[in-house]
C-alpha cells in the first residue's frame, strides 16, 4: 500500500490495471518519497517483445479507470520507468524494496 495526501492506495490493483495494456508484459508499483504527499506510486514497467507504450499511454489507461471510478485520481502515477527486466527476490517474487533504493538514489 502507498500512503499519498493521507489516502491510501493498491499497488497490487494499480499493478493488476496496468498490466490491462496489451503492450505490457510485468510491472510493479512502488512508493516514492514525496514532499508534499508523503509518497507517490511510480510505475516500473516492461514491455513484451517487439511491443511500445508510452509513459503517456500508461498513464491515459489509468485516468480512465480513475474517470470510470475504479480507482482514485490521485492513484495515477506521476512517473512511469521503462525497463528490460524487474528485479526479484531468491525465491522469485518482485523485489520492491531494491527498486524503491535505486529509484529514491537516482
Amino acid at each position: 500500500m502507498i500512503k499519498t495526501g493521507g489516502e491510501w492506495v493498491s499497488s497490487l490493483e494499480l499493478e493488476n490495471l496496468i498490466l490491462k495494456h496489451p503492450a505490457i508484459e510485468e510491472t510493479a508499483v512502488i512508493g516514492m518519497p514525496d514532499p508534499k504527499w508523503g509518497e507517490r506510486p511510480l510505475a516500473v514497467v516492461v514491455l513484451k517483445a517487439g511491443q511500445e507504450a508510452s509513459e503517456a499511454d500508461v498513464k491515459a489507461l489509468l485516468q480512465d479507470f480513475a474517470a470510470k471510478g475504479i480507482i482514485s485520481k490521485y492513484g495515477v502515477p506521476d512517473r512511469v520507468v521503462f525497463v528490460d527486466v524487474l528485479p526479484k527476490t531468491s525465491v522469485g517474487k518482485l523485489d520492491k524494496k531494491l527498486m524503491r533504493e535505486q529509484y529514491t538514489t537516482g
